[in-house]
Formats: structure tokens, sequence, C-alpha cells
């Protein structure tokens, strides 16, 4: 193993497979020594590469359609976990304050973001309140929990059975959270709603605009192929 504090130079080739591996020579002259090749598969194209060398702040693309592969940051698990467990407060806030506040002819209306599910059920829809409540809520607050289950795994150094578990169903859930999408919508109403009303957003408005940021941040910032890896090495 060479100690992180020399300097080591990195070159890729292709080998008969059409693998692009990474060769590795300590800065002293010593003998090359190859990594094992982890076959990451382009998206794209399914071209396979090794990403095992990447340093930190290096990204890799595909070398055939420029397909994004992986990029890989030394400290991207604390990270995620930081901004997943202030992410998993302000939805807590953003379900438990008014979200917005109608005020027209004299009468108030103030509703929470749960009540904007339960009022669906009301009005004869009670599959578009369970959708509206997943994808908005619920799907988030899952995601977010097993985000701070597996990071703090990987940065703890420490394996479970149910981590691979864990991984799959957070890449799976990652494409059925609508949080920024909803978001989005809110506002565009709200320049329809205040043409005839007087809005005011509350507490849990500018929570959940806080949390729709940082689930974003959270998200972007986890590493597919870098998690696995670190997933499998904990594995061994």
């Amino acid at each position: 193993m060479v100690s992180r504090n020399k300097r080591r130079e990195v070159s890729f080739s292709t080998d008969q497979r059409g693998l692009t591996v990474a060769t590795e020579r300590e800065a002293n002259g010593a003998n090359p020594q190859r990594s094992s090749p982890d076959g990451l598969a382009c998206r794209s194209c399914d071209l396979i590469f090794d990403v095992s060398m990447l340093r930190d702040g290096e990204s890799a693309n595909c070398t055939r359609c420029g397909g994004f592969l992986s990029r890989y940051t030394a400290n991207q698990f604390e990270q995620v976990a930081a901004v997943s467990l202030a992410a998993l407060v302000l939805l807590g806030l953003g379900c438990s304050y008014p979200f917005i506040l109608l005020k027209f002819n004299g009468l108030e209306s103030a509703m929470t973001l749960p009540q904007v599910s339960l009022s669906l059920i009301s009005h004869g829809m009670p599959v578009l309140s369970f959708c509206v409540a997943g994808f908005i809520i619920v799907i988030p607050a899952v995601v977010l929990l097993l985000l701070l289950a597996m990071t703090g795994a990987i940065v703890t150094d420490r394996h479970y059975r149910w981590l691979p578990w864990v991984g799959r169903v957070i890449f799976t859930l990652k494409s059925w959270s609508m949080v920024e999408v909803f978001f989005l919508g809110v506002l565009v109403s709200l320049v329809k709603v205040s043409r005839m009303a007087t809005v005011e957003m509350g507490v849990a408005f500018w929570a959940y605009a806080a949390f729709s940021v940082l689930f974003v941040l959270a998200m972007s910032g986890l590493d597919r192929a870098q998690s696995w890896r670190r997933i499998e090495w904990l594995g061994q």
C-alpha cells in the first residue's frame, strides 16, 4: 500500500479486453503497480472503464460518447451526511408550520403540507392525495433517512448486511422524488393566485424552499460509482 503523503503518478491504458486500466507509479521510480479493474460501464454506450484511480476533485468521462462516469471527492460522504441531516430537519419544519396563508374578502385560510394532501381526499381524489404525499414528503424523508444510514456506515467504516440493499433503494427512489418539481409548481401557482387573493408565505414555505435546495445538493453530491466501491470494499 502506498502512503498518502507520497506523490504518485497515474496513467491510463487500454488492455486487450478493452478495459481502461489505471497504472500507478511512485515518484521515486518504483515499479508500476496496476489497480484491479472495477468494470464501471458507461450508462450511455456500455463501454467499460476502471475509475478506481481518481483523485480528489477528479471526474471521469467516457472516451467514446463523452458521458459522465464518476466524480471522486475525498469527503463526499461526510458532506452528504451533513446536508441530509439539515434537509431532514427543514422537512420536519416544513410539515409542522403553515405553508401558505390566503386572505380574501376578510377571510383567512392557512394550510400545512400534510393538509394539502389530505384536502385532496375530501375532494374525492384519494389516489392523487397518496401520490402527492409520497412524492413530496414520504419518499424524500425515506431517502434522507437511508442516506444518513448509508453514509454513517461508510464514514465509520462499518459493514452491515443491509448496506447493499439500502444503496439499491436510495438510487431507485432517487428518480421518484419530485421535491423540486413540486416547489416550482407552487411558485407558478402563487403567481396566479396572487391576482385573486392576498398570499402570505408561512414559515413552512421558506423551510421547504431551503429543504428543496439541500435535497438536490445531497443527491447530486452522492456519486453512484464511488458509493458502490465503498460498499463493496466494506463487504470484503
